[in-house]
């Protein structure tokens, strides 16, 4: 079961995309779009990411920050990025940590994975929406009509 609307966000420190730390907490008052899938390159998980990528900009104007998080690593991120030319991290959670803290952890014929669910963290650093039912070509577009962005 997912973390709940109201919950404070689990801090987490990460490599990303290009091997570079993020702490959840150095975002402390901006909003955080923090977006759990299962797998790079495969098709839903590449609407998904293409989604975010093209609603990007409009993100950025609201001072929105997009993480995507899987538990593939950031070699597979990297090249995840360079072929859909992704402008936002992807966060490598190798161990599932991240997964686990949020409660997404998912497991198909024993290959753990992290779950489709998407948070949006205030800037208060407590969730303050929980995306589980994802149309992954219009996610990002929901979620910026459902914002008011």
């Amino acid at each position: 079961m997912p973390l709940s609307v109201g919950d404070t966000a689990p801090n987490f420190t990460v490599k990303d995309t290009i091997g570079k730390t993020v702490t959840l907490s150095e975002y402390a008052g901006k909003t955080i779009v923090l977006y759990f899938y299962p797998k790079d390159d495969t098709p839903g998980c590449t609407k998904e990411a293409c989604s975010f990528r093209d609603n990007y900009q409009q993100y950025l104007s609201q001072g929105i920050t997009v993480f995507g998080v899987s538990m593939d690593d950031s070699a597979s991120h990297q090249q995840f990025t360079e072929k859909f030319n992704l402008p936002f991290p992807l966060l490598a959670d190798v161990d599932g940590a991240i997964t686990r803290a949020y409660d997404v952890l998912g497991d198909r014929n024993g290959t753990l994975y992290s779950q489709r669910v998407t948070y949006i963290i205030g800037g208060d650093g407590k969730i303050a929406q929980v995306y589980t039912s994802i149309q992954t070509e219009s996610h990002a577009s929901d979620i910026l009509s459902a914002i008011g962005a």
